[in-house]
């Protein structure tokens, strides 16, 4: 896996328009807090039970089909780096993280988009 800040992620995309970005959030993150322009979700873990979600490396496979390259992002970068992993596992080899994610690292109030991530950035987002 290759680790991108959020503006070479970003770059990245743009770049390569064959590759597919997806948000490992769960839903109502993806809903209520916002996502990444562009962004698809396949949830990592996701409620009522918050365990991993056993097709999440076929949800992918089916999305990125053949050899396009996979670029994930999470809250903090975290969860994506996990589902990076997998996705290698798996046999996945074009795979990129996001590192400080869609919101950031906590600041010292604990509070995050306040000095890193794809927001803080300034990236395109939206909320649906």
């Amino acid at each position: 896996m290759q680790q991108l800040t959020p503006q070479q992620a970003y770059d990245f995309l743009q770049a390569n328009p064959e590759a597919v970005f997806i948000d490992v959030r769960s839903e109502m993150e993806y809903m209520f807090v916002g996502h990444p322009s562009g962004s698809m979700l396949i949830p990592w873990v996701d409620g009522p039970n918050w365990d991993i979600d056993p097709n999440f490396v076929s949800h992918v496979k089916k999305a990125s089909s053949v050899n396009r390259p996979v670029v994930l992002i999470c809250r903090s970068g975290r969860r994506s780096a996990e589902a990076a992993l997998a996705l290698e596992k798996a046999g996945l080899q074009d795979v990129y993280n996001v590192l400080n994610g869609f919101e950031g690292d906590l600041d010292e109030q604990h509070h995050r988009n306040s000095h890193n991530g794809w927001r803080h950035a300034g990236l395109p987002w939206a909320q649906t």
